[in-house]
């Protein structure tokens, strides 16, 4: 088992004010029944309010009061304190310091933790909380130790390389901040024991090989048996599972110049 050294951050209460009630459904939709199978249990949260437009503080200095944990994230986030006295709470990029200035501008320098236009950010920065409309807050690049890169400007568009490996156009005016999410080492923590697991609201999954055929479509047969299905494996509504495009079609769709690569099979 390893965990994540959080001698880096504060170790201070969440902001009163930008804390709310987070209700926990266990996977169940509004009728009760699940919906969302292993998900239940796990400690009680509060929810962070984060702000992931950061426009409305144009050219208003801010200063980081502290880098805290945030149990709903697996990024940390930081506390700021602008000068016109509000405190909001942002994804903490990598390299954040406390006491360090930042500003949201349309054009800024390029130093971690600023936010501005991608039509002004140098190619081969690296920026994450990416907006994919302007002024609709950031949606692509928010997950631990996660960065796009930008390669190039062109007729009102920016040409970015995501983590994934795909390629797109986001419009230029649209906001993003520079540098790499906090938190680098979290995709190599080994959870070692299935109560670490339950702390986090995950319950056990269990193979559909195991099950019974009433229950899935894997199941029956006497010990181990191979899935015997004509068109290959299928989920526990009968559905198939691998070699089918889930990918719904989109208007954004032409803005992909290539598509992220795929997974190699063992």
């Amino acid at each position: 088992m390893t965990s994540i050294d959080y001698s880096v951050l504060d170790k201070k209460k969440p902001e009163k004010r930008l804390v709310k009630k987070l209700v926990e459904k266990a996977g169940r939709g509004f009728m009760g029944r699940i919906t969302v199978r292993h998900k239940g249990g796990g400690h009680k949260r509060q929810y962070r309010l984060i702000d992931f437009k950061r426009c409305d503080k144009l050219n208003v200095l801010a200063k980081v009061v502290s880098i805290e944990y945030d149990p709903n994230r697996s990024a940390f986030i930081a506390l700021l304190n602008y000068k016109d006295g509000e405190k909001r709470y942002i994804l903490a990029p990598n390299g954040l310091k406390v006491d360090q200035e930042i500003v949201c501008q349309e054009k800024a320098e390029m130093k971690v933790g600023n936010r501005m236009f991608l039509k002004n950010i140098t190619p081969s920065t690296q920026i994450h909380d990416i907006e994919l409309m302007p002024k609709k807050g950031g949606q692509l690049v928010r997950s631990a130790g996660s960065a796009a890169q930008v390669m190039a400007h062109e007729g009102g568009y920016a040409q970015l390389k995501l983590s994934s490996g795909e390629i797109r156009l986001v419009p230029s005016n649209c906001f993003a901040t520079v540098g790499q999410l906090s938190n680098i080492e979290h995709n190599v923590v080994v959870i070692g024991k299935a109560g670490r697991s339950r702390w986090m609201g995950h319950r056990p999954t269990v193979r559909g090989s195991a099950m019974n055929p009433v229950d899935h479509p894997h199941g029956g047969g006497e010990q181990r048996q191979p899935i015997g299905l004509r068109k290959g494996p299928k989920t526990p509504w009968g559905k198939l599972a691998y070699g089918v495009k889930t990918r719904k079609k989109r208007a954004s769709d032409r803005l992909i110049i290539k598509r992220r690569p795929k997974k190699k099979k063992k």
